[in-house]
């Protein structure tokens, strides 16, 4: 009973993998709130965590509706006092290739991961403030990592759930509010159709979920990716290059292309602390250069 004393919400929750989250964060002994777009799927998980002893509220609304979230976030301070878990689990799927693919497909699966995700963050972000405590989880996507075809728009968004992880993690440090994102694979409706029988059988939602504890307990780390499917766990990072040093002349441009192989070298590559890591190097090789120059006569 680890999150006895913790209060869970969980987004797209009324089935898949958010269902999963759901029943492990009650089962652990967390309050849960179960979101769901469906209220009768949203009921059903709550009166499944019920009756196995847990603690839970539904609530149908979806999570681009600002009002909606903000009655469902007084709903769980109202029945708790506290928010201590966010869980983005909330998304859909309009898979087309880029060419086929309408502005309006594009843009309402980025509505849905990735403003759906701000919308509820910001919605719970000064009560874990407030309380100088909180654990949030983005669900990010293989294809946003890496890409995938016909899936631009999922891609995009999920990548963009990174770059928000990322500055949360360091905007909430200092309040205790740790930021992680959660990339699985999981036989879901989400899935149906994509993949074979055999493998779908290994991909079951509660070994994605087995990896969640990890992401909202105590000693949560911030700033991680993990990767997690079928029983399997990795870690992914955003990596720099040692990168070279060209200097500013006007063969320049040719320089950059004949020094390609070093500068996408990955030996010696680091993780950034945070987003100006880049800058900060950069302008200290060209200050280096410069010494160097100057110090050669």
């Amino acid at each position: 009973m680890q999150l006895s004393s913790r209060t869970a919400i969980v987004t797209g929750a009324g089935g898949g993998l958010g269902r999963s989250h759901a029943l492990l964060l009650a089962r652990l002994g967390a309050g849960v709130v179960v979101n769901d777009m469906n209220e009768e799927a949203a009921r059903k998980v709550a009166d499944e965590i019920v009756a196995a002893g847990g603690e839970a509220i539904p609530f149908a609304a979806s999570v681009t509706d600002e009002a909606g979230v903000a009655e469902m976030v007084g709903q769980a301070m109202a029945r708790w006092g506290r928010i201590d878990i966010l869980v983005n689990n909330a998304g859909i799927l309009r898979d087309k290739s880029f060419a086929k693919m309408s502005i309006e497909d594009f843009r309402q699966v980025v509505d849905v991961h990735l403003m759906g995700a701000v919308v509820c963050s910001k919605a719970v972000w000064e009560i874990m403030r407030e309380q100088r405590y909180g654990r949030i989880v983005m669900t990010t996507s293989s294809s946003g990592l890496y890409g995938n075809f016909g899936q631009s728009n999922y891609g995009a968004a999920k990548m963009a759930l990174v770059g928000l992880m990322q500055t949360l993690s360091i905007e909430g440090e200092k309040y205790s509010i740790r930021v992680n994102c959660l990339a699985p694979t999981a036989a879901t409706a989400m899935t149906d159709g994509l993949l074979e029988p055999a493998a779908l059988a290994e991909l079951l939602p509660e070994r994605v979920s087995d990896g969640l504890l990890a992401l909202v307990g105590d000693e949560a780390p911030s700033r991680t990716i993990l990767c997690a499917g079928a029983g399997h766990f990795a870690a992914a990072n955003v990596t720099l290059t040692e990168g070279v040093q060209i200097a500013n002349d006007d063969n320049a441009p040719e320089a950059v292309v004949a020094a390609w192989p070093q500068i996408r070298d990955r030996a010696g590559e680091i993780v950034p602390a945070y987003g100006f890591t880049q800058l900060e190097r950069e302008v200290a090789s060209a200050t280096a250069q410069k010494a160097r120059r100057t110090a050669h006569g």
